[in-house]
């Protein structure tokens, strides 16, 4: 049989703990926190726990879960690091609670918190009563609470006669006979009583030299650091330091203060100050109705002029630059027609682009196009739509207010383009909404007091960037109504939700009640305008903006309805009667007299002029208008003759002539061969889905389902590659007698006997795995059996079993 089949011996539990079996120790519900609160544990899905062990203690992961650390946990740790650590070598040998919890000021219930939520982040684990930590925190955090190496690290570079002189200078004994030097100095020199003993004896000027060293950097400048000194030949205070070991030379000119010397002169404290408590948010009273208004105002805004932006590149997409953005003329155009600024014209370009609902597309050049999404966007509720915005605005890793600074090189960034992204832009944005919804509702801290308190709950984050990522975050949330009045909306606790967006109508309540519902019918007035009391349905709203121009925005919309704009739906393929009748059906005035006459008036004379191609002709049934037409001085670029007394040609071109016909107010339509009109609708032009950002992002927190189904994978992996199994043998049978032959007869008894076996298995892709499965049949050269690791029914290729093996009675089997 295969090597796979070889016995796995189990766990001896005279074993000394170590962290991947304090994992296996763990209740399901407390592996359910661990992947909880470090997601990227599970992706992929560890095949056991000491696969979960190599993962959680890895430098990338630890890295991660550091930066979620507030500042109180970081010192709990970096406390732990300082104490537990005394050789500076192996694995941290940790310490107790009490111990912990008097060099960090007896913080009280804080500390309690602290320790649970590092210890369920498998950034600490215990081993009875003692608290040990990662040891790849050793090298990430290399000087915690500022303190240097311990002494017995230190004292490893020293040559041998420099320790024997350190020793002699102690009043130790010098060589090996009685043990490693650097041992046993460091052993004297924590022995309780001598520090202050040998404090003493240096004097007052040396210790104005530990007391600058004591707080960190734990480092000092002095030449030749390296000199040979003893006690007997010292001339200074430093002489002094280095021949008792109070501080030792690492290099020719550093010395360093030793871990123990400095929490001695501290009196036992790590931090000069314990910050367990963040900071207090700052905060003006804000009346919680007008928040409210204010904010699903700014919502409905947002949505509002998304979709009018869009409506408008439908028709007349802009170009795509070249580095993939956005031309600055067309920024400030969409600024104009949305009446707003740049920078929150910005915003909802990106928020939009980031929704999907925005993309590059078009036949030849690249332009910007709404997406096929976008139709199904503006069907959907008011409320659903901003929530649709709001998330995708708080999930991308694009800040549109970056569009305003300049890169490294010096040349300014579009929007759309290159150089906005910023991967810790979501988590700050997640951070900052979660900030702004700790204080009660109608409260809005003061931005300061935002910046202060993510510097408090990030500390390994924060800085310069991050603090300007917080003002991008409160401004953008001003732009999309996720605040109001500088305070956070009820229903923006939604985008909060633990595990996705929740879109449920109770979360939306407060939105939806502030929000108009769309209509369906406008004022038509005497004075050729129309007036929308609110927000229209998107099919009256297309249909009217291709009937009318927009005069004015605002809680209502005003269109005005001039001689163009109905050429303009005639153009498009509406009759005079469809148009009047869409009007009475949506209007809920009468119809106004002169708005009747501009119709009618228009499509009298539209289409009477139809424009072929000769280069192109003209043909008019009227010859009393072609007449008119040749002898206008304006049409004489159009180098008009004519051919008969209802045809004219030209020797301009087609697309020309109807262009030119057009501004000059004739209102030609075009003709076909045989004749007929060619009025056309306009065409929906619209973008493929706007790729994918594929920029690192921190990974998603897993729903609850995933993760009992991934805990539950975990233990059935272990199960698979620590049970007790026995090898199966080739059988005692004639021919054939082979490793195959043994595997289907296994496996056939194991089904018939409803028994668990052990299987190695090589997939497609050449990895070899272990699972313990209960075999159901095997025909046609499969294995159908229900997989413990997986806890599915999968099926599995004979040919690629590598091995089988019963389990022994300890497992169960």
């Amino acid at each position: 049989m295969s090597d796979d089949t070889e016995p796995v011996t189990r766990r001896d539990s005279g074993r000394a703990p170590t962290y991947t079996s304090w994992l296996r120790s763990l209740s399901d519900a407390e592996l359910d926190g661990l992947l909880d609160a470090r997601p990227d544990l599970a992706s992929p899905v560890p095949t056991g726990f000491v696969a979960l062990a190599s993962r959680a203690a890895a430098r990338p992961s630890v890295l991660r879960a550091l930066d979620r650390l507030d500042r109180f946990g970081l010192q709990v740790l970096e406390a732990l690091l300082a104490l537990g650590d005394p050789l500076g070598s192996g694995p941290p040998v940790g310490t107790d609670r009490t111990a912990l919890a008097t060099a960090l000021g007896r913080p009280g219930p804080a500390l309690d918190t602290a320790l649970e939520r590092l210890r369920t982040a498998a950034l600490v684990w215990t081993d009875g009563e003692t608290l040990r930590p990662v040891a790849v925190l050793r090298d990430i955090l290399d000087r915690p609470a500022g303190l240097g190496p311990p002494l017995a690290a230190l004292l490893t570079g020293y040559p041998l006669d420099r320790l024997n002189r350190l020793a002699a200078d102690l009043g130790l004994s010098t060589g090996y006979t009685e043990g490693e030097p650097a041992a046993r100095i460091t052993a004297e020199v924590v022995r309780p009583g001598r520090l202050d003993e040998l404090l003493a004896e240096v004097g007052e000027e040396a210790r104005a030299v530990l007391d600058r060293l004591m707080w960190g950097p734990p480092h000092g400048s002095v030449s030749n650091a390296r000199r040979a000194v003893s006690l007997a030949t010292a001339a200074s205070p430093i002489d002094r330091l280095l021949a008792l070991g109070l501080v030792v030379a690492t290099d020719d000119t550093t010395i360093t203060l030793p871990r123990e010397v400095a929490l001695h002169l501290r009196g036992g404290r790590v931090f000069a100050k314990v910050e367990s408590a963040a900071p207090a948010l700052s905060t003006a009273t804000r009346d919680a109705t007008l928040v409210v208004r204010a904010a699903a105002g700014q919502a409905f805004t947002a949505v509002r002029a998304v979709g009018e932006l869009l409506e408008a590149w439908a028709d007349e997409p802009p170009g795509v630059l070249r580095n993939g953005g956005l031309g600055v003329r067309d920024l400030r155009d969409a600024a104009r027609l949305l009446d707003t600024d740049e920078r929150s014209a910005a915003v909802l370009v990106e928020t939009a682009y980031a929704a999907g609902l925005l993309g590059c597309g078009g036949d030849e050049d690249a332009e910007w196009l709404p997406t096929a999404d976008y139709d199904a966007w503006q069907a959907d509720r008011p409320a659903r739509r901003w929530l649709r915005l709001a998330d995708a605005w708080l999930r991308s890793p694009r800040v549109a207010g970056r569009c305003a600074e300049r890169d490294a090189r010096g040349r300014s960034r579009n929007v759309l383009g290159e150089g906005l992204e910023h991967r810790l832009a979501p988590e700050v944005r997640r951070d900052v909404l979660e900030v702004l919804a700790e204080p009660p509702e109608g409260h809005a801290p003061s931005p300061g007091s935002v910046v202060e308190r993510l510097a408090w709950l990030r500390p390994r984050r924060h800085g310069p960037v991050v603090a300007e990522l917080v003002r991008h975050t409160l401004d953008d949330a001003a732009v999309l109504g996720v605040t109001g009045r500088d305070a956070l909306a009820p229903y923006a606790r939604a985008l909060l939700a633990e595990h996705g967006v929740d879109g449920s109508d109770a979360s939306l309540a407060p939105l939806a009640a502030e929000l108009p519902e769309p209509l369906d019918h406008i004022l038509v007035q005497g004075d050729l305008t129309a007036v929308a009391p609110g927000p229209l349905v998107a099919s009256l709203a297309r249909e009217l903006a291709l009937l009318a121009d927009v005069e004015s925005t605002g809680g209502a919309t005003v269109y005005r309805f001039s001689e163009a704009s109905i050429r303009r739906a005639l153009d498009a393929g509406r009759g005079a009667d469809e148009v009047l009748a869409l009007l009475e059906r949506h209007s809920a005035t009468p119809l106004p007299q002169p708005l009747r006459y501009l119709v009618a008036d228009v499509a009298r004379r539209h289409g009477r002029l139809r424009v072929g191609t000769a280069s192109s002709y003209l043909r008019c049934d009227d010859p009393a208008v072609l007449g008119q037409l040749l002898s206008d001085r304006r049409a004489a670029d159009l180098m008009l003759f004519p051919l008969a007394p209802t045809v004219v040609a030209s020797r301009a071109s087609r697309p020309v002539l109807l262009d030119r016909l057009a501004e000059l107010g004739y209102h030609p339509v075009p003709e076909a061969t045989d004749g007929s009109v060619q009025l056309s609708r306009p065409r929906i032009r619209r973008a493929a889905e706007p790729p994918k950002d594929a920029h690192l992002t921190e990974p998603r927190p897993l729903e609850p389902r995933l993760r009992a189904a991934t805990v539950r994978a975990i233990r059935a992996g272990d199960e698979a590659a620590s049970a007790l199994r026995r090898s199966v043998g080739v059988p005692d049978a004639p021919p054939p007698r082979s490793p195959a032959a043994a595997t289907l007869a296994a496996l056939s008894s194991a089904a018939e006997r409803g028994e668990r076996v052990w299987i190695g298995y090589l997939d497609s892709d050449g990895v070899a795995s272990g699972s313990i499965v209960e075999p159901s049949r095997v025909d046609g050269g499969y294995l159908t059996a229900y997989d413990a690791t997986r806890a599915a029914v999968r099926r599995f290729a004979v040919h690629r079993i590598t091995g089988v093996a019963a389990l022994a009675p300890e497992t169960g089997a």
